[in-house]
């Protein structure tokens, strides 16, 4: 049986890919520092579930601890690994630019450095990238647009991260491949992103921030299509020297208030708009290509932003009253 070692695994895209590969027979090994940019308890419950319903321990580890990531992966020797920790967010760097440098910089290189020491044992390292790195244009985003003018930090790290892995693959022939996600969302969500923020504004009566009007179009894409990709991607072994970035996304933009609409009827309240202008740092518009994925593993998105919403409402509602160890994916 295959082994893959995920970091990021008490995250959120981390905590549902970890389950799936569970399901489809890898031997997974998680890691997660379970830091305090989002409440630690989420995290904490989603490591809780992955142990408790598929065995999986999810280890305290920071991946910038390059010596002891190397330890754990020149231990267990995965035939694949999955990275997936990053400090995420765009507004969250203006205010803290050296955890960007810390995880997604250093992080990075670290994971790059623990795939160069397995050497030939390892089959595949599949990575995030983001959405974020093809900065303000029009769509739809092809891998093969010109990504030289991040608007955010957050942006400029994970495009340095891609820039990286390209070293590395043409230094030290590693299998590799970027994922370019698009305004994932689902149950079990990140707290700082806008359908989780809109959703606690709806249901507590508080104002809900909609900047510029709610006319950015976004390409929300349902985590359990992120992972059915994951899955495939993870499956494959593309050859000692290759890299390659594939974008994963929904393909279809929509207006945030449109997801405003899919919060209020799911929740069964309606929202008190504060309209604020643009934000520093936000693009207008993320609009996934998703052609060369869908040639080289078949994707194609099948969940709608209404009925995704309505999952997540419904895991939204019991996640507020809950014991969170009950709860179940």
């Amino acid at each position: 049986m295959a082994s893959i070692l995920v970091t990021g695994a008490a995250g959120f895209i981390g905590f549902h890919a970890c389950q799936r590969l569970a399901r489809d027979g890898w031997t997974v090994t998680g890691v997660d520092s379970f830091n305090d940019y989002y409440d630690p308890a989420l995290k904490r419950a989603r490591a809780d579930v992955l142990r408790d319903k598929c065995a999986i321990a999810v280890l305290d580890l920071d991946i910038a601890d390059d010596a002891a990531f190397k330890a754990l992966a020149l231990d267990i020797q995965p035939q694949r690994i999955l990275h997936l920790a990053a400090q995420a967010g765009v507004r969250y760097g203006f205010d803290h630019p050296f955890e960007y440098e810390h995880s997604n910089l250093k992080g990075h290189l670290s994971v790059l450095e623990a795939a160069r020491a397995l050497g030939g044992d390892l089959g595949h390292l599949v990575y995030a990238s983001s959405s974020s790195v093809y900065g303000e244009r029009e769509g739809p985003f092809k891998e093969s647009d010109a990504v030289d003018h991040p608007a955010s930090l957050y942006a400029a790290t994970k495009r340095a991260g891609e820039l990286m892995t390209e070293s590395y693959v043409n230094l030290f022939a590693l299998p590799a491949t970027g994922l370019r996600f698009f305004t994932v969302y689902g149950p079990w969500g990140r707290p700082d992103m806008a359908y989780f923020k809109f959703a606690e504004a709806i249901m507590s009566g508080r104002p809900l921030p909609l900047f510029d009007g709610g006319r950015g179009r976004r390409d929300f894409t349902y985590v359990e299509d992120v992972v059915e990709c994951l899955a495939r991607i993870c499956a494959d072994a593309p050859g000692a020297g290759t890299h390659r970035v594939f974008n994963i996304g929904g393909s279809n933009p929509r207006p945030t208030t449109d997801l405003v609409k899919a919060l209020e009827r799911a929740l069964g309240r309606t929202a008190n708009i504060e309209s604020l202008p643009p934000q520093p740092g936000d693009v207008s518009l993320t609009y996934a290509d998703t052609a060369a994925l869908e040639a080289a593993y078949g994707y194609k998105p099948l969940v709608t932003l209404e009925d995704g919403i309505d999952r997540f409402a419904q895991w939204y509602q019991g996640w507020q009253n809950r014991d969170a160890r009950s709860l179940a994916s």
